[in-house]
């Protein structure tokens, strides 16, 4: 199949291409694409990216990618297409690429991947009750009797998966090597469908009343800022935990601390509202909350995964094909 190499600009954060773009895969980005690996579009606006511009084909973007305003589309009159390595594309695509119509891929898809593995991680840990037996011994200095609490371990637990995302999908998936029954909360998804992934679906009070664990997947949308309240939150049963990789706004953090503080239930929480969270914040001290500071998607080594992934697709484009991770516009009304 013969191949056309795209003149190709990188836009994205300096330190994120020095951090994404290394190694191996940028000797494939080359092999496919007409690009300069040592020029970064972190500003549209400088002489020097203006220029390189006007000849691009395909931008490669990632994270710090300034947005594709009105005026940048018009600046680069070749621009085909807008391939992301990273996740989701609502903080550079703009109105402006979708009425050109210029085609835009992500790397969403594999950068679930180790959100999803954080994701079944936590959920083995909680219900195993790692933090919290880990905390006594650390105090004690000695064993305690734990065999014989009903409330610690996996088997036949119940955990509630709310939305049925890219990641919320990888974590049914690999939720079905463990004993657990799992329930999913999501309006796009009914009975065959969530049974072909593993879940029985049912709606969200169900969920948060049934589940001895909650692990929140669902997007940022008007229709999803806080969800999960005081409402939902007083449905979930004495010492319930709560995980959240996804978007803080699902969740209305002050009920949830409210209960946290109580000591009713615990989280475990890669995301938050603000942050970071002010130095201040009382969930820093309760033990019934391990947080982490989003963390949970590509880091270190990970990120060769949506850099490999980013190039896969430029090549594909070079050789005239469609994309297999294309973003359509509608899409992007009830996704991340």
């Amino acid at each position: 199949m013969h191949r056309q190499r795209p003149r190709t600009l990188l836009a994205m954060g300096r330190g994120t291409a020095q951090r994404v773009l290394s190694g191996p895969v940028v000797d494939r980005l080359v092999e496919v694409a007409y690009v300069d690996p040592a020029l970064v579009a972190s500003d549209f606006y400088h002489p020097e990216i203006r220029a390189a511009l006007a000849d691009t084909e395909v931008l490669l973007t990632s994270w710090g990618c300034p947005p594709l305003t009105e005026d940048v589309v018009n600046a680069a009159p070749r621009l085909q297409a807008v391939v992301h390595a990273a996740g989701t594309v609502k903080m550079h695509v703009t109105a402006a690429c979708w009425e050109r119509g210029i085609r835009v891929s992500s790397a969403a898809t594999a950068n679930a991947m180790p959100v999803a593995e954080y994701t079944v991680a936590a959920i083995l840990w909680a219900n195993k009750r790692v933090l919290e037996i880990a905390a006594d011994y650390r105090d004690r200095r000695d064993f305690t009797d734990w065999g014989g609490n009903p409330r610690i371990g996996n088997f036949r637990k119940t955990v509630g998966v709310v939305g049925a995302s890219r990641v919320g999908r990888r974590v049914l998936e690999l939720l079905r090597m463990f004993d657990v029954d799992v329930l999913l909360s999501d309006p796009y998804v009914h009975g065959d469908e969530g049974a072909a992934l593993g879940a029985r679906v049912v709606p969200l009070p169900e969920l948060m009343q049934a589940s001895d664990v909650v692990s929140v997947h669902a997007p940022d949308l008007p229709t999803t800022r806080h969800m999960i309240g005081a409402p939902e939150l007083a449905l979930m049963r004495d010492g319930g935990i709560l995980i959240n990789t996804a978007r803080p706004a699902v969740i209305d953090q002050k009920a949830l601390t409210k209960e946290l503080v109580a000591r009713r239930l615990s989280a475990i929480l890669d995301v938050t509202e603000p942050e970071p969270l002010p130095a201040d914040s009382v969930l820093f001290d309760l033990e019934n909350v391990f947080l982490t500071p989003h963390i949970a998607g590509s880091l270190g080594g990970e990120l060769a995964r949506i850099a490999d992934a980013a190039v896969d697709e430029l090549e594909r484009y070079s050789l005239g094909l469609p994309f297999a991770h294309e973003v359509k516009p509608e899409e992007l009304e009830r996704s991340a």
